[in-house]
């Protein structure tokens, strides 16, 4: 744990680290658009499932805010009486192969974000590393729903029917891994049925000639925060959790930063705990996704107030009616095929 605000790892702040990580980038990048060219010709096939398939991704290593979308496109499909379940990788469980997700159970077990849609969305979830096994369960257990495959846009293993990628401002100007944080170039977003800006993105930031282009809006709602209070996390950017708290009219006593799907020990409440006391707070604030990696934690930091995410899509109807008449098509196409 560390307690400063702006605090990213060296290797993100550091200019000369960068520059030196830039070969390595080009290195990876050409691998990158080596398998891109191969799922598109073809030598590489991917795996089709019976049911539709909609993929929800983005470009680079996480904070586009997917998890947040995809529960707003299931919330809307729900809406519309659209029976759906969610397939995922399960990222940071300790567990392997392909299981369904019981909402009450551990971080450790299905993932943290897998749970969270669990509860969020009371649909079955399956993860696995294998996503067409995923699927495969999916079918035979809960069958006749569209797939929601979660952060899927690099899984080209999968064949999907409708892919929904989430850009920010931040993809406009990176590079690629190592140096950066893009899993893939702004080119790959021709891949894209749907192009989402979010966190302020512009349509002239990306190429987007021919697609469909979504606007949300990604916003917190602290209910009755103890005042004052140490905000923590464990996310991809967590600099945008604070600055959502402080536009919120939440300014913390302290701050306590841990890396993404961190699972919270003894030690860390312990030191949430010492941190609390000397920044003199009343208690804790913190995101739903690190309740849930906190699992039977939680109680121990009482007060605390659990920050969810609110999500809003412009245009919502129109959007929905746009990905379920293209996956209409495309399945009628697949039926005649």
């Amino acid at each position: 744990m560390k307690n400063s605000a702006a605090r990213l790892s060296g290797w993100e702040n550091s200019a000369a680290v960068r520059l030196l990580a830039r070969p390595a980038s080009n290195l990876f990048g050409a691998g990158v658009s080596l398998r891109n060219r191969l799922y598109d010709g073809g030598a590489l096939p991917a795996r089709r499932l019976n049911s539709c398939v909609v993929s929800i991704g983005n470009l680079s290593t996480g904070g586009a805010g997917k998890t947040p979308f995809l529960i707003l496109l299931g919330d809307l499909l729900q809406r519309r009486g659209v029976e759906f379940d969610v397939l995922s990788r399960g990222f940071g469980r300790a567990t392997t192969g392909t299981a369904v997700v019981d909402a009450g159970g551990a971080a450790r077990d299905f993932g943290d974000e897998p749970l969270l849609i669990a509860r969020r969305l009371n649909v079955p979830v399956v993860v696995g590393e294998d996503r067409f096994a995923a699927g495969q369960l999916a079918e035979q257990m809960f069958p006749g729903r569209i797939h929601l495959l979660d952060d899927g846009f690099q899984h080209r293993q999968l064949a999907r029917d409708f892919d929904i990628v989430l850009v920010t401002p931040e993809d406009a100007r990176d590079v690629m891994l190592p140096a950066g944080r893009l899993r893939e170039p702004l080119s790959s977003l021709r891949r894209a049925d749907a192009v989402v800006l979010a966190s302020g993105a512009a349509h002239e930031q990306f190429p987007l000639a021919g697609k469909a282009v979504w606007k949300v809006r990604r916003g917190i709602m602290p209910q009755s925060p103890p005042h004052p209070a140490v905000a923590f996390c464990g996310i991809a950017r967590p600099q945008n959790f604070l600055l959502q708290l402080r536009r919120a009219g939440v300014e913390p006593a302290a701050e306590a930063i841990f890396g993404d799907h961190h699972a919270y020990s003894e030690r860390d409440i312990r030191d949430l705990l010492a941190l609390r006391q000397r920044s003199a707070a009343a208690g804790f604030i913190t995101t739903e996704k690190d309740a849930i990696n906190l699992g039977g934690y939680l109680a121990a930091l009482e007060p605390v107030c659990v920050v969810p995410v609110k999500m809003e899509l412009t245009g919502a109807e129109d959007a929905l009616n746009v990905l379920l008449q293209t996956l209409a098509n495309r399945d009628r196409t697949r039926s005649h095929g």
